[in-house]
């Protein structure tokens, strides 16, 4: 028996792939679209027992191949470019592509747990998984809300686990390939390493320089809770995946800073020491990005918690240091 993970050489996808191995799991076949065969690197370290194409792996599913040879499916696999303007081939990548895997976990009866995502939110200000306060902003959120639909429409039909994961603003380990879409902190590290200081947005929509709000997850919590759900397969619905408590850009610049700073030996500094150092410099806000920007994001996490999984997530402070320390590791 086998799982699958879609997306498997991507960010989230290749470390739950990690986190599979570690659980004694390398019966796991990755299905991937190498168009940015860059992301071979995730999987390097990782045991899988195959590797398809998405347009084989869609091929062979329809056509019977799995079935009764699979434990369950975690679906990663999205188009994640919020600027993307082709519409055509957003829906197919993340609604038609989820909605077979998905059919077939159900015909399967085996756990089906996917990729959804904050945008479906819009500029807020309620992050509560509930339909009133969704209101996505760009082609990326509408496929991601619409996929979310369905699974309610089909809720009371389902025949096995179905489990909605809302990623909020995931930093960590393995999303190099990236490139422009990585999160703040990888950009943050490259600016430092490279020209000694690092860019912040100018402030927008009332907010100061750099004090824009988002609900920064690592990668760790995302992977712990994927597995919680893996390890509790009565468990279904749609659920936030932040941490609850909202942060500054400024704070992940200054844990950067400082967590580069330490690594040279040299003393942490406050923001306002790093300011007056200019280490941290703002530009101006981009014209593009103006309405369609989420200057606050926080995961309402009433409904994880009810769902039973207890465990603290890293904060801004704790999760940037760890994953810079990995990246000064790693570029050694």
């Amino acid at each position: 028996m086998y799982y699958v993970v879609t997306g498997a050489a991507g960010f989230i996808g290749s470390n739950l792939v990690k986190a599979l191995n570690e659980r004694g799991e390398t019966n796991i076949i990755a299905v991937d679209n190498f168009k940015k065969a860059d992301k071979f690197k995730n999987l390097t370290d990782c045991e899988i027992a195959d590797f398809m194409d998405k347009e084989d792996f869609l091929a062979q599913l329809n056509g019977g191949a799995f079935d009764g040879i699979l434990n369950g499916v975690l679906h990663q696999g999205a188009c994640s470019d919020t600027m993307e303007s082709d519409g055509r081939y957003m829906m197919a990548n993340n609604y038609r592509y989820s909605l077979d895997v998905m059919n077939h976990c159900q015909n399967e009866e085996i756990p089906f747990l996917y990729a959804s995502s904050a945008s479906v939110y819009g500029m807020g200000p309620v992050f509560k998984e509930s339909r009133e306060h969704e209101s996505p902003l760009n082609v990326y959120a509408y496929s991601k809300f619409l996929f979310d639909q369905v699974m309610r429409r089909r809720w009371h039909e389902r025949t096995s686990q179905i489990v909605g994961l809302r990623y909020f603003n995931v930093y960590g380990q393995r999303e190099q390939h990236k490139g422009r879409m990585a999160s703040v902190a990888y950009h943050l590290f490259n600016q430092y390493r490279a020209d000694g200081y690092v860019k912040l947005f100018e402030g927008c929509d009332g907010y100061a320089n750099g004090g824009q709000l988002r609900d920064f997850v690592s990668v760790d919590d995302v992977v712990k809770v994927n597995m919680f759900f893996l390890e509790h397969p009565d468990k279904s619905g749609i659920f936030n995946l932040g941490t609850g408590t909202a942060q500054s850009f400024n704070d992940v610049a200054v844990a950067t800073i400082n967590t580069l700073r330490g690594a040279n030996g040299e003393a942490a500094l406050s923001l306002e020491q790093i300011l007056q150092q200019q280490l941290l410099r703002y530009i101006p806000f981009p014209e593009q990005l103006k309405g369609k920007y989420q200057s606050h994001t926080e995961a309402d996490m009433q409904a994880l918690r009810a769902a039973g999984y207890q465990d603290a997530f890293l904060t801004v402070e704790q999760g940037t240091s760890r994953y810079v320390q990995h990246l000064l590791r790693a570029s050694t």
